[in-house]
């Protein structure tokens, strides 16, 4: 695999920055940052938080009595004190974690937090934590520095805390804001960003699941006013979309507040005094955080989606400029066009001449000049991964400290070091969940300064993130090879297994053996497909979960608002399952009440409720193509044709074994661009329904496709069945982990044959993915998984260590397909050329029966000679360990308690695996 990294000759112009923006001069000597000690990310990205002169990178430990070591995750928030003398950052993470002594959780491992860091001196000293049951991002000082409120997240209230002798204590109880649920069927009330006047006498607090703010004051404590930010509910036209989900709040004076819509992509500017909304600030992304210089005359506002900075005149409310915060002009020369930088928060120097903007898609720090008219791009700052916020502290020639609130989990479980794995147990540990995992960073660095050195980062950045990535001619061949020939790609998308947990005893490859749940009796078309063409044995997930799963999947990159919402949401602190193209519980691809009543009988009968077929989460596509970021996104505008089975949809009641012939329909699309290209007679998620009968319904039409020649250009096929659960209802005795995964499995092979024995298995690519792997233990790392590619075209019997990861496959279907690029990941990382061999173009396959299907109620073809094989445990064995367990959704149970469920189950009296050791 060849990579190109281009950097222009003249990268930057050579202008003299003042007062923490250092000048960019490419003709200065090479300066010595001291030795690159990358990590490489799953996503293909790698980082390098430690690389900036002076810089330190240290986990977060709160310091519990009990576990001292146990590091934190999901630091979102920083909030500097009036005085500049105490930094506070807030959590707002999963944090939940097993007592390792009785297997149980423990109320004390299960809180957010808030640490407060003395930055007056020459180094950043961890003075105290705080803690809180929940928050949700919104932190704030008093502007005489004497108290500290802190959002409650769902507890829908207000921690304040006051400093007496030292020592920050919390003025009990929270305060209340009185909201009895959110608006919508899946919206329990959520305190999030909040900011204080001037006076230091009322708090506004953004209601992001009710859409409004409350006016809370702040010596009685008490909610004296609430503000709906809707038009339809605020004196403007009924049924118009704004004022959705507010996240952020600033406020100028004591009378005007400035509140991010992330949804509806405006600023709702409120007068305080009037109690009603004033004015609405269209802008290009979707906002999140934002600030305001000292005079108030700009505010600053971060937008996902856009990739860049709106700065906004408070006189005229209205925008004035918008800055690219991906790379400084003329640097990315190929792939300008593409999103994924993800800008989320900022920070001003002393001067207010640089603006500091934490890029959380491509970890890095953004330096715009202010000093001129134009405002400009001058420089990137590596970060750890996925920085969500950086404070700037007037210290010396200024100080950064950013916060970032991904790690890389390594191997799950361990016993492991370079790749060289045991499987003997020492001790039991409980907390092994991808989540638990990870765990967030506290970095700082004095402002770069010295001739050379932000050019060096800069460049630093851009190889972290292979921005000028171009494919070699080896790779360019292939494509253009293939792009030739290849007509049609087949997209199957599967759930949560990782590579040992199936293919360990493969007998080639990177495998564990001892790890092997659903080793080959359970999957014996994977590892007939594995052995035949191609083992990828090194193959990553981007995601840590189905919430972030889907969208890399299908866009090759997730969403700021996704990336804050995962953690808590999963720890059961709030929000709801909004990556899918729902929000709130409701399909946002249909805009009227009656069809979203038939998909969620709970959806409120009011014109105001999520107005339009906004998403919240949703990618936007090449040069701001909103909500139009996806694969399918990308195959229609380049004229493709596009069949879903199952992506995006929300189901129907009831579910039905032959819908078509009953004409019983099982879902609707809930993404715009799938209404009309949906079969809702395929169901979508769903683990009490037999894969089999989605096989069939896509045969069905996959057999209409042949005889009339017009199969898509692009089919999307959702086989989730292998996520496994919901026992106690499964249909048709598919009601054990392993004849579930075993359906999955054998709906996957019958896939393969029906396109090999058809007219199109010539000019045909299945491309098979996991969405993420967090139910199963892997000897490598956490993120390792399972991916086919089968058709013509493939080297045979082969196995391929290459790393790549789904973004490599996405990039592939692009490349084939001749699509643009949907990402910046995409557009800077290389196909998956490895695997292909123009000189193989025949191929066949035939589908494998699991025997332990053998004992179910599913139409199987009849066999002679196959006798039944029972699963290790019965059904009611499986429906009494996860009794309570909630499978209705995606990853709504516990996955910790699953995993060991599942380790029990199939693996008997072998000893759970233990904790992991750390990688190199």
């Amino acid at each position: 695999m060849t990579m190109k990294l281009r950097v222009p000759v003249a990268l930057f112009a050579a202008a003299l920055l003042t007062a923490g923006c250092p000048a960019i001069n490419r003709e200065a000597p090479e300066p010595d940052l001291g030795p690159l000690e990358p990590t490489i990310l799953p996503t293909g990205q790698q980082v390098t938080p430690s690389l900036a002169p002076s810089s330190s990178f240290e986990l977060l430990k709160p310091g519990l009595a009990k576990h001292p070591d146990l590091a934190a995750g999901g630091a979102v928030t920083e909030a500097l004190s009036p005085d500049g003398a105490t930094l506070a950052v807030l959590t707002t993470g999963y944090n939940r974690w097993t007592d390792p002594a009785t297997g149980k959780r423990d109320p004390e491992l299960g809180n957010e937090y808030v640490f407060l860091f003395d930055v007056g001196g020459a180094k950043a000293v961890q003075r105290q934590v705080l803690t809180v049951p929940n928050t949700w991002a919104g932190i704030a000082f008093s502007p005489d520095g004497r108290s500290l409120h802190v959002s409650g997240g769902v507890d829908d209230s207000i921690h304040t805390f006051a400093r007496e002798e030292g020592r920050w204590a919390e003025l009990a109880p929270p305060m209340a804001l009185g909201h009895k649920t959110g608006n919508g069927p899946n919206g329990k009330p959520i305190a999030a960003g909040l900011a204080v006047t001037a006076d230091g006498r009322t708090l506004v607090v953004a209601n992001m699941y009710n859409d409004s703010i409350s006016l809370v004051d702040a010596a009685r404590r008490e909610v004296v006013a609430e503000i709906d930010l809707r038009p339809g509910k605020s004196g403007g036209a009924g049924g118009a979309p704004g004022g959705n989900y507010p996240y952020w709040v600033v406020v100028l004076g004591n009378d005007t507040a400035y509140v991010s819509s992330v949804r509806d992509r405006e600023i709702v500017v409120v007068d305080l005094a009037a109690l009603r909304v004033r004015s609405r600030i269209k802008v290009a992304g979707n906002p999140n955080k934002m600030i305001l210089d000292r005079s108030g005359a700009r505010l600053y506002v971060a937008m996902d989606n856009a990739d860049a900075v709106a700065i906004i005149g408070t006189r005229t409310n209205a925008v004035t400029r918008t800055v690219s915060t991906v790379a400084p002009a003329g640097f990315i020369t190929n792939s300008t066009a593409y999103g994924g930088a993800a800008p989320n928060s900022l920070a001003l120097s002393t001067d207010e001449r640089t603006l500091y903007v934490t890029n959380g898609g491509t970890n890095s720090i953004a330096v715009i000049d202010l000093s001129t008219a134009i405002p400009r791009h001058v420089g990137l700052i590596p970060t750890g991964w996925y920085p969500q916020h950086v404070a700037y502290v007037p210290r010396g020639e200024g100080m950064l400290y950013v916060v970032n609130s991904k790690s890389v989990p390594g191997p799950n479980p361990g016993n492991c070091a370079y790749n060289n794995c045991k499987t003997s147990i020492v001790k039991r540990e409980y907390n092994q969940y991808v989540l638990n995992l990870s765990h967030s960073g506290f970095q700082a660095m004095p402002v770069p300064s010295g001739r050379g050195v932000l050019a060096k980062l800069t460049r630093q950045v851009a190889a972290n993130n292979t921005f000028n990535f171009e494919p070699g001619s080896r790779e360019a061949e292939s494509m253009a090879f293939l792009r030739g020939r290849i007509r049609h790609v087949i997209y199957v998308i599967r759930e949560n297994r990782t590579y040992d947990q199936v293919l360990g005893d493969l007998g080639r490859g990177n495998g564990d053996a001892s790890l092997a749940e659903f080793g080959e009796r359970t999957t014996p078309n994977q590892h007939k497909l594995a052995r035949m063409l191609v083992t990828l044995d090194n193959f990553y997930d981007p995601a840590e979960v189905s919430g972030n799963g889907w969208p890399w999947s299908t866009s090759g990159r997730e969403s700021d608002f996704g990336v804050k919402m995962l953690p808590p949401n999963y720890a059961g602190r709030g929000g709801a399952y909004e990556w899918e193209g729902e929000n709130r519980g409701v399909p946002m691809g249909v805009a009227g009440y009656a069809q979203r009543k038939e998909a969620n009988e709970k959806t409120p009968d009011d014109d105001d409720f999520l107005p339009g077929t906004g998403n919240v989460a949703a990618p936007d596509g090449p040069g701001g193509e909103r909500q139009q970021g996806y694969l399918w996104s990308a195959a229609l505008r380049a004229g493709k044709s596009v069949r879903n089975y199952g992506f995006f949809v929300t189901n129907l009641k009831p579910s039905e074994r032959e819908p078509f012939k009953a004409k019983t329909r099982q879902a609707l699309a809930a993404d715009p661009e799938l209404v009309g290209r949906t079969d809702e007679y395929f169901r979508g998620y769903d683990q009490a329904y037999p894969e089999q009968w989605r096989y069939l319904e896509w045969e069905r039409e996959f057999k209409q496709f042949e005889a009339n020649g017009n199969l898509p250009a692009l089919s999307l096929v959702r086989f989730g069945g292998d996520h496994t659960g919901a026992f106690a209802a499964a249909l048709d005795g598919v009601n054990t982990p392993e004849l579930q995964v075993a359906a999955n499995d054998y709906a996957i092979g019958e896939l393969v044959e029906a396109v090999a024995k058809s007219r199109y298995a010539k000019d045909t690519l299945i491309f098979i993915v996991e969405d993420d792997c967090q139910d199963g233990p892997d000897h490598v790392d956490e993120h390792r998984s399972i991916a086919f590619v089968v058709g013509p075209y493939l080297k045979r019997d082969a196995v391929v260590s290459t790393r790549y990861s789904t973004v490599n496959m996405l990039r592939t279907m692009e490349d084939i397909l001749g699509l643009d690029h949907i990402s910046l990941y995409t557009a800077t990382q290389s196909p998956m050329a490895d695997v292909f061999d123009p000189s193989a173009p025949d191929w066949d396959y035939r589908a494998i029966v699991p025997d332990l299907l053998r004992g179910t109620r599913l139409p199987l073809p009849p066999s002679a000679s196959a006798v039944a094989m029972k699963p290790t445990r019965d059904a009611s064995w499986w429906a009494e360990h996860t009794r309570g367990m909630d499978f209705s959704k995606e990853d709504l149970v516990d996955a910790n308690a699953y995993n060991r469920v599942l380790w029990l189950g199939l693996m008997g009296d072998r000893p759970y695996p233990e904790k992991r050791a750390r990688m190199p």
